[in-house]
């Protein structure tokens, strides 16, 4: 275990708590999210979520026209190109019955290898699926994780890949650890680390190298 990346961790735990991501009333809404939330803010998923009123789920979803599917998400920008992902992603999920343990069951190689496979899956689509909405152990990685070892600085290599396996060897493998550790990367780095830094009360404060600057 990296002493260096598990304090970063505790020390962003202490300052902001247990954020229970994701923000997400069912396994399903994970998923839609998580290929929405590609390429645009998360407010812009939420008016797009909203368009389904009570009925998001797997039937809507699959029983709904590429042109109905695609003004409903409208919000999120680049709707015709994203409806075609769920469609996609919704049939992987009905494979499995639409159901959550069943997709449990299986090793998460071979679930991530399907996700993979899957139109409009990329790895942190897929791994934020996995994480998410199925609980796996994967970590996430995103702009922000790159951007937080970049500064800190965290030697974690280059590429996602490179990146979801050093995290992976350098923490526990607990899913609540990398479910937490990625939401507390993404709200320090909105709150502070920002592209133009906001070092000033920042919890890992001049324990970082960009600090000040």
């Amino acid at each position: 275990m990296n002493s260096k990346l598990f304090s970063i961790y505790e020390t962003l735990l202490a300052h902001y708590g247990e954020l229970h991501w994701w923000p997400a009333k069912t396994p399903y809404e994970v998923i839609v999210g998580a290929v929405l939330t590609q390429n645009t803010a998360w407010s812009n998923v939420e008016k797009a979520m909203a368009n389904f009123g009570a009925n998001l789920s797997p039937e809507a979803v699959a029983n709904a026209s590429l042109p109905e599917l695609a003004d409903w998400i409208r919000p999120a920008g680049f709707f015709h190109q994203k409806a075609v992902y769920l469609k996609a992603v919704t049939a992987w999920f009905a494979g499995y019955g639409c159901n959550v343990p069943a997709v449990q069951c299986e090793p998460l190689k071979k679930v991530r290898s399907e996700l993979l496979s899957t139109k409009g899956v990329g790895p942190e689509t897929a791994d934020s699926i996995l994480l998410y909405a199925f609980g796996f152990p994967t970590f996430v990685v995103d702009a922000y994780t790159v951007r937080l070892c970049g500064r800190y600085p965290v030697d974690a290599g280059k590429g996602y890949a490179a990146v979801k396996a050093f995290f992976e060897r350098n923490l526990p493998p607990s899913t609540a650890i990398y479910n937490g550790f990625h939401a507390l990367i993404v709200v320090n780095a909105k709150e502070y680390c920002r592209k133009k830094p906001s070092c000033g009360s920042c919890p890992l404060g001049e324990k970082c190298g960009r600090y000040g600057l």
